[in-house]
């Protein structure tokens, strides 16, 4: 049935860490992540969210926004 689906084989817990690491995309709140997934513990998020490409990329923009590069050879600053 999952092939004539077209879905790849998989098992539910499978879909327990793609759910809590979709949640990581629009930040939404480890409190709020917690009641979603039915955790008691913090330490739930760590094993189960995992840190993607695509977050890391948005991270890095955010950051690099609060950089700036001034004058030739002083390195990064933050801006103001």
């Amino acid at each position: 049935m999952l092939k004539v689906a077209g879905v790849r084989d998989g098992r539910p817990h499978d879909a327990r860490h793609t759910a809590a690491t979709v949640l990581l995309v629009p930040s939404v709140p480890e409190r709020t992540v917690m009641g979603i997934m039915g955790w008691s513990s913090t330490a739930m998020a760590a094993r189960y969210q995992h840190v993607t490409d695509p977050i890391r990329h948005v991270v890095a923009v955010q950051v690099g926004g609060l950089l700036d590069r001034r004058g030739s050879g002083s390195g990064w600053q933050l801006r103001p």
